[in-house]
């Protein structure tokens, strides 16, 4: 063998080790992103509901403890069973004094409703969990009855099935009013939108929730298309004499910020405003990042991927998510870059779930002019614990946009 040769066969010889041990790397590294065991979502549930962070805002870590102590596996029903239990018990004290004393009957609904939900959570995929979703929306319904102005369920004949949502107006309106229809992330529900949107008709401006595709009581699943739901609600809201057709917004919380996002370029023409919070666009749905930042994810409490997939349509394996991904990126779409309607993109650069450059992808494209609030201490929706949580956010960022962009000059 000539000296030339065996450098070459050396050099053969290195580079396949180097493949060897970048692929031996890869395999261990995948091995080691898990779910969090039950010991450990149990513990990170408390510590959240002790600081007020998702998914547990507003549960009362007590009602945690005793739902968990029922909870001796990881068997979905057996979840859900727990849960169910313990919300049970407010459901049944709301129902024992809705007449004598409606004050602390609401507060009992409400607290059966979260109980519920997080006993259904992050999506009902056991009989179990159905049943718990069951009565979550039970729950929230016996709230909703308390409300003033009156919260409306209106139902949108949609092919061959119905779009339920909650539609609420302000009260003693004068004339057509602005309204924002907001959309559901992967794991929130339509009656979380409800109860916060809420706080929104003092200015004079109505909402219409709804579960967006693969969600709560949607009619079909998620597919590159699938935004044709939305836009028949549009529709729907064309048709209401209550709203002024000319100044309509949508707002979307994570995977509703998908939706704003493509509403806002393929329905430009009828939309005013588009608000979102940490809307995916291009590198998210890349396999790369859904093996090596989703999967496993501990920003996201527990099951983000298998939650994933069951809201896509034609999607029961992991491989089958990766194939159909990459079609819901709006570069490969041909979308990013068309004109928008004015929109407020809200993001965490942070965020371990939505990379903040599809956040940049998405400012640097288009025709108009977008506003933008990163925090860069924030992650998911640009949350930071005890300091921007999803409240404040709510209340001293999308609020004031919106009435702000709604609210016609004086």
């Amino acid at each position: 063998m000539t000296k030339r040769n065996a450098r070459n066969s050396h050099f053969v010889s290195l580079s396949l080790l180097f493949v060897l041990v970048t692929l031996i790397a890869g395999a261990v590294s995948a091995q080691e992103r898990h779910e969090r065991t039950l010991d450990e979502i149990k513990a990170e549930a408390l510590k959240r509901a002790e600081n007020g962070m998702y998914p547990v805002i507003g549960l009362d870590p007590a009602d945690l403890r005793e739902a968990f102590a029922a909870i001796k596996t990881s068997d979905k029903d057996e979840w859900a069973a727990a849960f169910i239990a313990v919300g049970d018990r407010y459901m049944a004290e709301g129902q024992s004094l809705e007449k004598s004393d409606p004050a602390t009957a609401n507060a009992n609904y409400i607290r059966a409703w979260r109980i519920y939900s997080f006993g259904r959570w992050p999506v009902p995929s056991s009989p179990g969990k159905q049943r718990a979703y069951a009565k979550a929306l039970e729950a929230f319904r016996a709230h909703a009855k308390f409300w003033d102005p009156p919260m409306e369920i209106v139902r949108i004949p949609f092919e061959g099935s119905e779009i339920i949502g909650y539609m609420r107006l302000p009260k003693n309106a004068n004339g057509p009013v602005p309204l924002v229809i907001a959309v559901n992330g992967l794991d929130s529900r339509k009656e979380d939108l409800s109860e916060s949107f809420s706080a929104i008709l003092p200015y004079g401006i109505g909402f219409l929730a709804v579960d967006g595709p693969g969600t709560g009581q949607a009619p079909i699943k998620a597919s590159p298309t699938a935004d044709r739901m939305l836009s028949r609600v549009i529709d729907y809201v064309q048709t209401r004499p209550e709203v002024d057709k000319t100044r309509v917004a949508m707002h979307g919380v994570s995977w509703g910020a998908y939706w704003g996002t493509k509403l806002s370029i393929v329905e430009r023409a009828r939309l005013k405003a588009v608000s979102v919070q940490s809307p995916p666009t291009d590198k998210f749905f890349q396999v790369d990042f859904l093996t090596n930042s989703l999967l496993g994810n501990k920003e996201y409490l527990f099951d983000q991927v298998p939650a994933m997939m069951s809201i896509f349509e034609g999607v029961s394996t992991l491989d089958d998510l990766k194939a159909l991904f990459p079609k819901m990126s709006l570069v490969y779409q041909d979308l990013l870059g068309k004109p928008t309607t004015p929109m407020l993109i809200i993001a965490g650069v942070l965020d371990t779930q939505v990379p903040i450059s599809d956040i940049y992808l998405l400012l640097d494209k288009g025709d108009v002019p977008k506003t933008a609030w990163i925090n860069p201490h924030g992650g998911h929706l640009g949350r930071q614990v005890k300091v921007w949580p999803d409240p404040v956010i709510f209340k001293e960022v999308i609020i004031p946009y919106l009435v702000r962009t709604l609210t016609p000059p004086s």
